[in-house]
């Protein structure tokens, strides 16, 4: 069983509500791949996910899910898991 992150953080900004699950600081590089977006997008039409490369690993994470505005940040919360769920579950 993958033992996912619990959320770290909820903010507003710009058009989307990042939800974050781990720390910018623990990554490398961080990018919004488009595989992860269309995952994404199978939760939440028009929400993104950002990647961390982890520091002196190959490996790569989920950071942050960020879901529209509109959404609400109660719902957010739930949907950016569901993202998170998808895309780290189906990684083992």
């Amino acid at each position: 069983m993958v033992r996912l992150p619990s959320v770290k953080g909820v903010e507003s900004e710009g058009d989307y509500i990042h939800v974050r699950f781990r720390q910018p600081s623990e990554f490398d590089e961080i990018r919004t791949p488009e595989w992860a977006q269309n995952v994404a997008n199978d939760v939440s039409t028009g929400s993104k996910v950002r990647m961390g490369h982890r520091k002196e690993s190959d490996s790569w994470a989920v950071q942050s899910v960020l879901i529209k505005k509109s959404v609400g940040k109660s719902k957010a919360r739930e949907q950016a898991k569901s993202v998170l769920k998808k895309i780290e579950a189906d990684e083992e």
